[in-house]
């Protein structure tokens, strides 16, 4: 998550220098504050002082709009899910292999992350069984979606490992 808030940090900077060009408030309207965004866009950042003292505040705007994207999402601050189903023992044991230690065991030896492609040469199951078992994951909180920096894969990132 810090790296997604470090590059939407960045971004909104960029965004707030664009005003030098005319162009005020983009970084308000980037960060989901669009009356106020409106508002620097029209009165030139309200007249230049706004713009400056948004200058320290961008950070704390980026933050607040990614808890509130969380929240929206069903996340809290941690990236883990605000309500988990209870889960109840009703079915038979698992066997020694199941299907997500052998997923959890591909991601473990590629450092945490491991893409769809890995996953299903990792099982042998379906591109459809492993994504089906990769949104479990992720609405269970067991992991978290990012992308390679360098081919925009996506990848599945497993925190605990």
């Amino acid at each position: 998550m810090i790296t997604m808030n470090n590059e939407r940090v960045v971004t909104s900077y960029v965004l707030s220098a664009v005003w030098f060009f005319g162009l005020a408030g983009l970084h308000r309207l980037y960060n989901g504050k669009i009356g106020t965004g409106l508002l620097w866009l029209f009165t030139f950042g309200v007249f230049g002082l706004g713009q400056f003292v948004d200058l320290f505040l961008i950070p704390n705007m980026v933050d607040e709009y990614q808890l509130k994207l969380m929240a929206k999402n069903g996340l809290g601050p941690n990236g883990l899910p605000l309500s988990q189903p209870t889960i109840t023992a009703t079915h038979a044991p698992l066997p020694a292999e199941s299907f997500t230690i052998k997923l959890l065991k591909a991601a473990q030896a590629r450092g945490g992350q491991l893409s769809m492609t890995q996953a299903v040469m990792a099982t042998g199951a379906s591109f459809a069984e492993v994504e089906a078992a990769m949104q479990e994951m992720l609405r269970s909180g067991y992991a978290s979606i990012t992308n390679d920096p360098e081919t925009g894969v996506v990848l599945y990132h497993f925190h605990e490992l």
